[in-house]
């Protein structure tokens, strides 16, 4: 596969605010509560973004669902006080504690830092993470650069690239060689902005499955494809989407993604990955990859490679996601392509995994499905 210069038009991953314009936003946010309530003598209110896909658009020349106007308002009143007062703890906390302190906090931590909050304390971690997310929202900022780093695993990266890290407490640069971590390979961290990259390969390859990852570092496919191997491990985390999109920017690399042939391998990892979602609208213009496409498993592959004993029935969750994909979907109602595979899947009633190669042998995917696929450079949009 030809290595290919960013398409005209197609953005650049805008750089993120850094930790004081986060926390002189927040001041200002105080203020304007304080006036409010001392100086115009009314009852204070925030505004949040309505996160959901009835309020985003795909434009693909942004190339990311971008969040429309319909916002939510929380005012000051008896049945709102102890969410108001949740809220500006939230804030207070976040701008002493982690801002102003250079420190970090896990979203779990939050939970259990609240519980000395009085009368405004969490019950249940359900209730700060929705808020964190509403804050985060409201201020514009993504969390990571608030101070939260995320719980979930970033994903792994190995392959002809060096990634230059740096020592936390000197910055002094540190060089990780992904080529040359023996069976291993290296995980992407939950900050990702102040990475620099050095590389030679073609293309990025993106893998929903674990095993078969493996299976592909086993056999150091990215030597004869001269790719980088990044394993997702399901839904892609937003630090792994952020090292990608940073990865495939500064190195002007194609992204190809493989995923399990099912609505869930399409309506979530890989339009996740390519487009954001509408629960993170308000960021998906930091997390998206516009460049990626879809390399497989296809609906048409299941036919091509005679893989009709190797399927499995749509569930009714499949079938359901499928549908609502089909009808509310703003980036799969853009794509002819993407309505065609979901109702081809429809109509055979069957979804297939990564692994259903292993038919034809344990080494058929590596050996003839992705030569075959790159050769032919036809990739779902």
């Amino acid at each position: 596969m030809k290595k290919k210069q960013k398409a005209v038009g197609q953005p650049a991953a805008p750089c993120l605010v850094t930790r004081q314009d986060a926390s002189v936003k927040i001041a200002e946010l105080a203020r304007g509560i304080y006036r409010d309530v001392m100086e115009r003598r009314r009852f204070p209110h925030m505004r949040f973004p309505v996160r959901s896909l009835s309020n985003v658009k795909y434009d693909p020349r942004k190339g990311h669902f971008e969040i429309m106007n319909k916002v939510a308002t929380r005012t000051l009143s008896y049945n709102t006080v102890k969410t108001f007062a949740q809220s500006l703890r939230l804030l207070a906390t976040t701008k002493t504690d982690l801002l102003d302190k250079h420190d970090i906090a896990g979203k779990r931590e939050i939970y259990y830092n609240s519980k000395s909050w009085g009368a405004c304390r969490f019950d249940q971690q359900p209730e700060s993470d929705t808020l964190l997310d509403d804050m985060e929202a409201m201020l514009g900022i993504n969390r990571e650069q608030l101070g939260y780093i995320p719980e979930e695993h970033g994903g792994e990266v190995t392959g002809p690239l060096v990634v230059i890290d740096r020592h936390p407490a000197t910055g002094k640069p540190i060089r990780i060689d992904c080529e040359q971590l023996g069976t291993g390979a290296w995980s992407i961290p939950s900050q990702v902005e102040h990475l620099r990259f050095e590389s030679k390969a073609k293309f990025i390859l993106a893998i929903e499955t674990a095993s078969l990852f493996q299976r592909l570092v086993h056999h150091r496919f990215y030597e004869t494809a001269r790719c980088i191997l990044i394993s997702m491990s399901g839904v892609p985390s937003r630090a792994c989407r952020r090292f990608i999109r940073r990865l495939a920017d500064d190195r002007h690399l194609p992204v190809l993604v493989f995923t399990d042939g099912d609505p869930y391998g399409y309506c979530n990892i890989y339009r996740t990955l390519k487009v954001g979602s509408g629960q993170a609208a308000h960021i998906n213009q930091f997390f998206c990859v516009p460049q990626a496409h879809y390399l497989g498993v296809t609906p048409q592959d299941i036919k091509d490679y005679r893989l009709e004993d190797a399927t499995h029935p749509l569930e009714a969750t499949d079938i359901k996601r499928a549908r609502d994909a089909l009808k509310n979907d703003p980036f799969i109602r853009h794509h002819r392509e993407w309505q065609a595979a979901l109702k081809l899947m429809l109509e055979m009633g069957v979804r297939v995994e990564q692994q259903a190669f292993a038919k034809h042998g344990l080494n058929f995917v590596l050996e003839e499905y992705l030569p075959e696929k790159l050769k032919k450079n036809k990739f779902l949009p």
